[in-house]
């Protein structure tokens, strides 16, 4: 029983999450995930008290997805190499080869989505994607102190600054992927953030220059 219920309320995120991608919140109405989730209101109401209920779940379910994501893509650069700046590339390096792995457009970020729609959700639900993102630029942050250790950056730089360029960067790129229908631009946006972090702190441009 437990496992159905588990299945059920999957299949309500799962459901829920691409039609906001595609409608917006407001744009999506309970009935309509009902309709495509193939669930009794009854059903959805065992899990969720409404709509705001649903958004918070959402939002705790779409970061916890993208952590996984970010901590297997960073272990396996950590099994790579043993040199911070290095691991960090190579963790770039394995995200845009996941993205062009993918056989249709990206489709989209549910915590810009929201964001687009703060009216309408609560506090509690602000409060998880603020935490989300500022667990983003700790994630990466904590591997560029690791880098400015070994390398001095070139300029003075913000290590808080240039770990939520790892945020912006995928972001602005999953809205130019959607935009322009190709995957593409978000791997090219990604790859300018890793050029830049080469640009920062990798002594080999240094030595290219000369």
């Amino acid at each position: 029983m437990a496992t159905r219920a588990n299945s059920s309320r999957e299949r309500i995120l799962a459901t829920a999450e691409a039609l906001i991608l595609q409608k917006g919140f407001t744009g999506t109405s309970i009935e309509e995930i009902l309709d495509k989730a193939a669930i009794t209101k009854g059903g959805f109401f065992y899990h969720f008290n409404g709509k705001t209920a649903l958004a918070r779940a959402l939002v705790e379910r779409y970061i916890e997805q993208d952590n996984a994501v970010f901590h297997e893509l960073l272990a396996q650069a950590d099994r790579l190499s043993e040199d911070p700046l290095q691991r960090l590339l190579i963790f770039l390096n394995l995200f845009t080869e996941m993205v062009s792995g993918m056989l249709t457009i990206h489709p989209g970020c549910l915590v810009a989505a929201f964001t687009y729609e703060l009216q309408q959700l609560d506090e509690e639900v602000r409060e998880q994607m603020v935490a989300g993102l500022l667990g983003w630029r700790t994630l990466i942050a904590e591997r560029l102190v690791e880098v400015a250790e070994r390398y001095p950056a070139r300029t003075p730089v913000s290590i808080d600054t240039l770990a939520d360029m790892f945020s912006s960067s995928l972001e602005g790129g999953i809205i130019l992927a959607r935009l322009l229908d190709n995957n593409q631009a978000l791997i090219d946006q990604v790859q300018s953030y890793r050029t830049h972090l080469r640009l920062v702190y990798d002594p080999a441009i240094s030595a290219l220059a000369h």
